[in-house]
């Protein structure tokens, strides 16, 4: 969909939920989300506390947010770098995890990656989240090992085919 919206219809959550492209309005919403997920409490926290989505990220990558259409509310969003291809950040909202938000950003991350051109798309997992990556197609390609400071452990590496 190359429009950055997805049909409406896909009722989640009981609302309707549509993909738009995020803008600069949205970085804090986003940067709270990253911050305040539950998946980086305990010793992953250190790597989310100073984590910022800043305006010029959002300008300069494809970002795109999950958003309930009547509340306009943010369930998640995910981030597309075209060059080298591959799943920046995606964050789905403690509260709407498990109920088919994931599955519809990377629904529509295949559908952007497709009209770029791209055949898979790189992946570096927090480790919690591998399955749910295993689960929507990906395959583990390797490890990328922990680079400390910010990351103290080492986290899957996937590849997601777009077609």
């Amino acid at each position: 969909m190359r429009s950055g919206i997805t049909s409406r219809g896909r009722r989640i959550l009981g609302e309707e939920v549509r993909i738009r492209r995020a803008g600069v309005r949205d970085a804090k919403r986003l940067t709270r989300l990253v911050r305040h997920s539950r998946a980086y409490q305990g010793p992953y926290a250190p790597m989310v506390a100073g984590y910022r989505v800043g305006h010029d990220y959002v300008e300069t990558h494809k970002v795109f947010a999950a958003v309930g259409e009547s509340t306009g509310r943010l369930l998640g969003f995910y981030s597309l770098i075209l060059d080298p291809p591959e799943l920046d950040l995606m964050f789905v909202a403690d509260d709407a995890q498990g109920a088919g938000i994931g599955r519809l950003l990377i629904g529509h991350l295949r559908n952007e990656a497709q009209a770029a051109g791209l055949t898979e798309v790189r992946i570096v997992s927090h480790p919690p989240a591998e399955g749910f990556y295993t689960s929507v197609g990906a395959r583990r390609t390797g490890i990328v090992r922990a680079a400390p400071p910010a990351v103290m452990w080492d986290r899957p590496e996937l590849v997601l085919p777009v077609a």
